[in-house]
């Protein structure tokens, strides 16, 4: 999708007495059959909460883990549906089939205001091919699609694309945020605006950086892809993770920043032990003095202090990668320096998924953000200014 394009809301319809087949993400992530973060589950639940109050027959769907097309009981959603029940407070079926007699003689027993959660919908090999006539089996069960699940927009499967070339569809309200909050920010955000991206490897976030290089005031770069930018600029990284093939990639963006008069903000010193080990000897260390046996693994304190004063100047704050192993405490008060910088930003902050997520939940300050991105890989994506299938998929087919 690209950042304007227009798509209907649960605003626009009204489900009363209709069978409504909402896409969510419940990919929590579990252990032995027990949900350990429930995060994208309570996110699902004001979609679910609007359609029971407006009278829709729900009908929920969702994949979990990779269970490469075949049942395998480790990938069952039915915790999921025990969970939703406690959050509803009433009860949520539980269909061990997501197509078939089973599930259709459950959706036909729906009253309005009641919830059906499908099994997981990647035990069908078709689900991850985007078949046909899988697609259209899952929407014979339904009169209204609702696409709630950005986490998944990216992937264009049965249940995510496919399911739109036959019912009407319309964002849920969490795909409705994560589309209006982020598409703001790109294309009009309040200025400054200021981009932090961090995490292992360039190669993972190289689209990211061309495509907000042209829209912020501000680039900070941190974490193990700052290596790269370092031994671009000459410095000797020691042990570090690097990625030599796109040293000239990370030259190339640097010059580019330069030619655009945008602010590319790189460490200038560093946190470095000999070990990546939480217990390691460590020291701050001046890009010209890391020595060959030892490895960076935080931003320094001159860093911190560079990096704060530009988020505190900015009005639009985007952030996706941590600044350092946060896992290990000693590596971690580079990250938490800038989840504070965000927590006191006077305008709009996004933390754009994945370890970010993680890292501003350990610190407490999640309340504290204006959006949480819940999307991951389709966070990256949208970042990256690509098409998500499934959020095509709605603004094609919202009438």
């Amino acid at each position: 999708m690209s950042e304007n394009s227009s798509f209907q809301t649960l605003s626009d319809v009204n489900p009363r007495g209709l069978r409504v087949f909402v896409r969510a993400d419940f990919n929590v992530p579990m252990e032995h059959g027990v949900i350990t973060d429930d995060t994208r589950i309570r996110a699902a639940l004001p979609t679910i909460r609007e359609l029971v109050e407006r009278g829709g027959r729900v009908i929920l769907a969702s994949h979990l883990g990779r269970p490469k097309g075949r049942e395998d009981a480790a990938y069952s959603l039915a915790p999921v549906a025990a969970r939703l029940a406690d959050y509803l407070k009433q009860p949520v079926v539980f269909s061990k089939e997501s197509t078939g007699p089973e599930a259709e003689a459950a959706v036909n027993a729906l009253r309005e205001g009641e919830v059906l959660l499908l099994e997981n919908v990647r035990f069908h090999a078709g689900e991850e091919k985007n078949d046909p006539e899988l697609a259209e089996r899952f929407a014979a069960l339904a009169d209204l699609y609702v696409n709630d699940a950005f986490g998944a927009a990216h992937r264009a499967h049965a249940s995510t694309a496919g399911i739109t070339a036959h019912l009407r569809a319309v964002a849920g309200r969490l795909m409705e945020r994560e589309l209006r909050v982020m598409g703001a920010a790109l294309q009009n955000p309040e200025r400054p605006f200021t981009a932090i991206i961090g995490g292992a490897k360039v190669s993972d976030k190289i689209k990211v950086i061309e495509n907000l290089l042209e829209k912020v005031d501000f680039l900070l770069i941190g974490g193990g892809m700052a290596n790269t930018f370092l031994l671009a600029q000459g410095y000797a990284v020691g042990k570090s993770l690097v990625e030599t093939d796109l040293v000239s990639t990370a030259r190339a963006l640097i010059r580019k920043a330069e030619g655009s008069g945008k602010s590319l903000l790189l460490p200038t010193d560093l946190i470095v032990a000999t070990r990546f080990a939480a217990d390691a000897d460590h020291r701050v260390a001046a890009l010209d003095a890391v020595r060959e046996e030892e490895m960076a693994l935080d931003i320094g304190p001159e860093t911190i202090a560079r990096y704060r004063a530009a988020v505190a100047a900015s009005r639009t704050v985007i952030w996706n990668g941590p600044m350092g192993v946060f896992e290990m405490d000693a590596f971690s008060h580079g990250t938490r320096a800038i989840a504070q910088a965000m927590a006191e930003v006077a305008g709009t902050t996004i933390i754009g998924g994945g370890d970010s997520v993680a890292a501003i939940e350990k610190v407490g300050l999640a309340e504290r953000m204006t959006h949480i991105s819940t999307g991951g890989g389709a966070s990256l994506e949208f970042l990256e200014g690509r098409v998500l299938p499934g959020v095509e998929s709605l603004a094609r087919r919202s009438s």
